[in-house]
């Protein structure tokens, strides 16, 4: 069962090589991308390059779907991760057992069309000019996993992210409103001008 605390992003796979049951791809890019959008607003995320510099990563699993039987980890040697301009890469050897080489046939086949990655956030900012999520540390990669169903980041947010971009919605509403009740009044208060105005002058021609 995926922890509430913990977010999920969805990632593609790059290259799986037959003669070495490696799989390579990225678990994370640093550009940034719309999670959803609502109210007209694309509301989007992006992790900093630097958000990994600090991340535990001591320990990260290969498991399928986020859970169930680990197929390789760092800490045996069988999965590398790197970070360069692009993002966090990895190389993931599926050739230590007879149950890692069958996930390897059935990534190979097509069936889990995706990887997705858990991780939880140190600190983060948002940008209002952009309306963009900046996660500026990641506090620790859990496991990088292929995917049977991969996640739509628009419907299928983490309970804790979603909380999140709720409260920048509502208060970004809530600022349109006021701005926009500002407005009216202004506008009121130049119609009631214009009008006082309007009356003063049929005043003095009489």
């Amino acid at each position: 069962m995926m922890k509430q605390n913990r977010e999920y992003r969805a990632m593609d796979f790059v290259q799986a090589d037959e003669d070495t049951y490696e799989v390579k791809g990225y678990a994370s890019t640093f550009d940034p991308y719309v999670l959803f959008s609502e109210d007209g607003i694309d509301y989007s995320e992006q992790i900093d390059p630097h958000a990994f510099d600090d991340a535990d990563l001591t320990d990260v699993v290969f498991r399928v779907d986020h859970e169930g039987p680990v197929y390789a980890r760092t800490s045996a040697g069988t999965v590398s991760l790197f970070t360069d301009d692009h993002g966090l890469g990895h190389t993931t050897d599926l050739s230590r057992t007879a149950r890692a080489k069958e996930l390897f046939d059935e990534i190979k086949a097509g069936n889990y069309p995706k990887m997705s990655f858990a991780f939880t956030v140190a600190e983060d900012h948002y940008d209002r000019d952009t309306h963009t999520r900046i996660i500026d540390r990641i506090a620790k990669v859990f496991d990088i996993s292929p995917v049977s169903f991969p996640a739509n980041p628009g419907t299928e947010l983490t309970v804790s992210t979603r909380d999140y971009f709720n409260g920048v919605i509502e208060a970004e509403r809530a600022e349109r409103l006021a701005a926009e009740e500002r407005q009216k009044q202004i506008q009121r208060m130049r119609m009631k001008l214009k009008m006082e105005d309007f009356n003063g002058n049929q005043g003095n021609e009489d």
